[in-house]
């Protein structure tokens, strides 16, 4: 190959790297402007403890609407799942996941009388960070870090596990198809003084 081909070819390869860096460097800072601090207001909710993976968890989300319709309690919301373990510490077969409708206060009366995991209650007001993980995207792992970062860099500490409140495709059984919005509850760290 003649060295004009091989110069061209090096230099066609440098700019598709560019690009790439450049176009790289540009979602991540999108994506760290998409954060932000949010107020979530105090809310009931009807929930269930359910064990293992997304794509058993239809079947769980089902039965807690049904019980919702049986007892006369209107769904104000979209399904949430509030982490009560670290998915990258456990198969998921052992995932723990509060599986939360957002209902009215009126379905009170009920809590103590629904059964063992499933049962409503009153969520404090918070702060959170917020995020949302866009549908197509299946390992959500590296958004999660941006995110902890994120709230470290703004002078916030996380005080919970995340939730993820599903935004589309909650029964699809499949992460990859379901756009979430990621809270995790945060308070302001106090400056360290020497």
């Amino acid at each position: 190959m003649s060295k004009v081909k091989t110069s061209c070819l090096f230099l066609a390869a440098a700019i598709l790297m560019a690009v790439s860096v450049v176009e790289t460097l540009a979602e991540s800072a999108t994506q760290k402007s998409a954060f932000s601090i949010r107020k979530v207001e105090e809310q009931v909710v009807l929930y269930t403890i359910h064990r293992g993976s997304y794509d058993k968890s239809a079947n769980a989300i089902g039965k807690l609407f049904a019980l919702a319709g049986q007892k006369g309690i209107r769904p104000q919301g979209g399904v949430t799942f509030t982490y009560l373990n670290n998915p990258e510490r456990v198969s998921k077969e052992h995932w723990l996941t509060e599986i939360r409708i957002p209902v009215g206060k009126e379905a009170l009366k009920l809590a103590g009388t629904l059964g063992k995991f499933t049962d409503v209650k009153t969520l404090a007001a918070t702060e959170a960070a917020v995020a949302v993980k866009p549908q197509g995207q299946a390992d959500p792992g590296s958004l999660y870090a941006d995110l902890a970062a994120w709230i470290f860099s703004q002078g916030y500490a996380s005080i919970e596990g995340p939730s993820e409140t599903f935004l589309t495709n909650a029964m699809a059984g499949d992460y990859a198809l379901m756009k979430t919005e990621i809270t995790i509850p945060v308070e302001k760290i106090a400056p360290h003084k020497d």
